[in-house]
């Protein structure tokens, strides 16, 4: 009775062992080093996986941070804030909070409508 263990390494990476226990064989290929992992395309991947990368190690450097125009919604002034903001934000014309500060992007007052500042 033989007991054969398979691996799906190619042939020149496996070791051979026998052993003798009694009247039974036991044979063993051990691969010499593990298979190499799934490939993956550097040069193109996906926006979902850039997004989650750290800013500076993106493939392209990016910030996270970005400016806003903020319209309040008492007088519909417009006023630009800055995503990261670390000081509450008020309206000029009628003393509103429009954002105020967390531990890292600024949360914006209820009511209040924003779009991102194209960059030049």
């Amino acid at each position: 009775m033989f007991r054969v263990k398979f691996y799906t390494v190619p042939f020149q990476c496996l070791t051979l062992s026998c052993k003798h226990v009694g009247a039974i064989v036991i044979i063993e290929f051990k691969a010499k080093y593990s298979a190499m992992p799934l490939a993956r395309d550097f040069l193109h991947p996906s926006p979902i996986e850039e997004k989650r990368k750290h800013k500076l190690k993106r493939l392209v450097q990016k910030p996270n941070s970005y400016f806003m125009d903020v319209k309040c919604p008492g007088c519909y002034a417009i006023k630009t804030i800055f995503s990261h903001a670390q000081r509450p934000v008020e309206c000029d014309g009628c003393r509103t909070i429009l954002c105020t500060p967390t531990g890292g992007k600024a949360r914006l007052t209820e009511g209040c409508s924003f779009r991102r500042k194209v960059q030049c």
